[in-house]
C-alpha cells in the first residue's frame, strides 16, 4: 500500500517504531502533515484487514514503514510486544489476553498519532496535545480524545470514519480515503462514546469542550484545498535539561505532566482490598507518606491497566524515591539505636569505672585506717606484752656519788639526791646513790605504777615510729618526771630516738622523792 505523499528521507526505516526512535534520538517529532501522511492510509489499510475477519495487534514495530508507504506485518503482529512504548499502543483489552479488533486498533491508532506528534507515549501523566506541542489544533484533541477511550464499551470501533476525521485535520498531507459517517466517533446504535474514560487528560474548566467540525465536501484535487496546517512546521525542540537524567528533575517533571490529570482514576490493592479511586496527585502523597509501597497493585481504571507499582513507568520513581527515604530513616534509627546504646554502654563503664575508683579509694582509706588503728594497736599490745617494767629498787651504793648527787643513807634524815633532768638513763643512774637494803624497806611505787605510764605507747605515734622498728626506753623517774632519758632503736634512728626521749621526759609519772628506773621495749611486728 502506498501514499501520494512520500516519506521524507530523514525518517525513512524498516519500520514505524525505527522512525520514531530516530527521531526521538535527534530531538525531534513528527510534523502534523508528516503524522496524517503516515497515519490516514494506515487506518484504511487496517480497516480493510479487520473487514477479512482478520484479527491482529497494532504497534508500531509491526508497521512496515518507508518509501513506499505503510503496511501491516500482520505475521508479527500476532503476538502482543515487549517494547514499554510498543505495549502502550495496545487497546486496554489487548494488554489481558484478548485480540485486537477494529474497536480495539482505534485505540491503537490514536496510541500511534499520539506519539507522532508529540514524541511521547500514552499513559498516566501524558498532556494533552496542545500542551506537549502548542500550536497543534484543538480538533486534533477531540478526535484523539475519542479514539483514546479506554473502556471498549465507549469507544468507538469505524475505522473509516476515524480516517476521514484525521484527514480533515491536513487534506493536502494524503490522499482522501474513503467516504465514511464521521458521526460513528460520537455514537452508533447502542453506542455512544464517552470522553470523560479518555486517556488524554481533560481539557482545563475555563476551556469548553469542542466536538468535530461537519465534514467538509472532498475537494477535487488535493493538492488544490487550502491546507490551513500546510506552512506548519514541527517545532523547534525544547530546550534539552541541563541534565534530564537528573532524578530530581525526573520526578519534577513527572510530578507536573501528572497533575495535569484531576480524574480520580487509580486503586491500590492493598493487603487483599481496594483502595480509592485515587488522582495521580493523591496517589502520590500515599506513596510519599509509604502508605503504599512498590510491590502493591495499582490499577488504572481508564486503561484497565493493572501491575504493581514499580512497574509503572510513570509512578515507580516516586515509589524508589520513597523507598529511600524509608532507608535513610532506617539507617538513621539504627545509628542513633547504636549511638544510644555505645553512650549507655559508656556510661556504665564511667560509672563502674568510677564505682571501682571509690572502691579502691575506700578500700585504701579503709585500709590506711586500719594501718593506723593497727600501729596504735601495736603500741598498746606492745606494751601489754613485751614491756614488763623493770624497776630497779635498790641502787647500789657502792656506785658511789655522782654529779650532783651525793650518798643518801636514809633513816637518818634528810632527803634523797635530788636529779637533774635531761641526761640520759645511765647518767641518772651514776649520779643517784643510795643504799636502803640493808634496811630491807621495799620502794612506795611498783613496776605497775610506772607501766601505766610508760606503756601507753600513744606518745611513739607522734614521732611517726613504723611498726617494724623495735623501741628500747629507760627511764630513770624522780618526783613524778624522767630525769634521764635513754632511746634505742632497731634499726638505728637517732631522729626518732630523740623524738621520743623528749616525749618520754613531757609525761607525767607518779610522784615519789627516791628516784626508780623504768625499762619498756616496743617489739617490732
Amino acid at each position: 500500500m502506498t501514499t501520494q505523499q512520500e516519506i521524507p528521507s530523514s525518517v525513512r526505516s524498516s519500520t514505524l517504531r525505527d522512525a520514531l526512535d530516530a527521531k526521538r534520538a535527534a530531538g525531534q517529532r513528527h510534523s502534523l502533515r508528516e503524522a496524517i501522511a503516515i497515519i490516514v492510509p494506515l487506518t484504511s489499510r487496517i480497516a480493510e484487514l479487520h473487514a477479512q475477519g482478520l484479527a491482529f495487534h497494532v504497534y508500531p514495530s509491526v508497521i512496515e514503514h518507508g518509501r513506499a508507504g505503510s503496511d501491516i506485518d500482520l505475521a508479527s503482529a500476532s503476538a502482543a510486544p515487549s517494547n514499554p512504548r510498543d505495549r502502550a499502543c495496545l487497546a486496554p483489552e489487548e494488554k489481558k489476553g484478548a485480540s485486537g479488533d477494529s474497536r480495539a486498533s482505534v485505540f491503537s491508532i490514536g496510541a500511534i498519532l499520539y506519539e507522532l506528534v508529540t514524541g511521547e507515549s500514552v499513559g498516566p501523566g501524558m498532556k494533552r496535545p496542545s500542551e506537549a506541542v502548542p500550536g497543534l489544533p484543538a480538533q486534533l484533541e477531540v478526535v484523539l480524545g475519542k479514539a483514546l477511550v479506554g473502556d471498549p464499551k465507549h469507544r468507538p470501533s469505524d475505522l473509516a470514519a476515524l480516517a476521514q476525521a484525521l484527514h480533515h485535520l491536513a487534506p493536502s498531507a494524503s490522499v482522501a480515503p474513503p467516504l465514511a459517517d464521521e458521526s460513528h466517533l460520537d455514537h452508533e446504535e447502542g453506542f455512544d462514546v464517552d470522553v470523560s474514560l479518555s486517556m488524554i487528560p481533560p481539557a482545563p474548566a475555563n476551556v469548553s469542550p469542542e466536538r468535530l467540525p461537519a465534514p467538509a465536501p472532498l475537494p477535487s484535487s488535493p493538492r488544490a484545498a487550502f491546507d490551513p496546517f500546510a506552512a506548519v512546521a514541527a517545532p523547534p525542540p525544547s530546550a534539552p535539561q541541563r541534565n534530564p537524567e537528573d532524578p530530581t528533575q525526573k520526578l519534577a517533571r513527572l510530578k507536573q505532566q501528572l497533575e495535569s490529570d484531576p480524574r480520580p482514576r487509580y486503586v491500590v490493592i492493598k493487603d487483599g482490598m481496594d483502595h480509592g479511586p485515587f488522582t495521580a496527585v493523591e496517589l502520590l502523597q500515599q506513596i510519599a507518606s509509604h502508605s503504599f509501597i512498590g510491590e502493591h497493585l495499582l490499577r488504572d481504571t481508564i486503561s484497565e491497566d493493572e501491575r504493581n507499582i514499580d512497574d509503572w513507568e510513570d509512578f515507580h520513581l516516586f515509589a524508589h524515591q520513597a523507598k529511600l527515604n524509608r532507608d535513610i530513616k532506617q539507617e538513621r534509627k539504627a545509628l542513633e539505636a547504636v549511638v544510644a546504646t555505645e553512650r549507655y554502654r559508656q556510661n556504665w563503664k564511667i560509672l563502674v569505672g568510677v564505682g571501682l575508683l571509690g572502691i579502691i579509694g575506700s578500700a585504701g582509706v579503709a585500709w590506711w585506717s586500719i594501718q593506723r588503728g593497727r600501729e596504735s594497736n601495736d603500741q598498746k599490745v606492745h606494751d601489754d606484752k613485751a614491756s614488763n617494767i623493770d624497776t630497779d629498787l635498790a641502787l647500789s651504793a657502792a656506785k658511789g656519788g655522782g654529779k650532783g648527787g651525793g650518798a643518801w643513807k636514809g633513816g637518818g634524815g634528810g632527803t634523797p639526791p635530788a636529779i637533774a633532768g635531761g641526761g640520759s638513763c645511765e647518767a641518772a643512774i651514776a649520779a643517784y646513790t643510795e643504799d636502803y637494803t640493808a634496811r630491807g624497806v621495799p620502794p612506795d611505787l611498783g613496776a605497775a605504777d610506772f607501766g601505766g605510764v610508760l606503756n601507753r605507747g600513744t606518745y611513739l605515734n607522734s614521732c611517726g615510729v613504723p611498726s617494724n622498728m623495735e623501741v628500747s626506753i629507760c627511764a630513770a623517774v624522780q618526783g613524778g618526771r624522767a630525769v634521764g632519758v635513754t632511746v634505742v632503736t632497731k634499726p638505728s634512728n637517732p631522729g626518732i630516738s630523740g623524738c621520743v626521749a623528749n616525749a618520754v621526759r613531757g609525761l607525767g609519772f607518779p610522784s615519789h622523792p627516791r628516784m626508780d628506773v623504768a625499762r619498756t621495749t616496743f617489739a617490732a611486728q
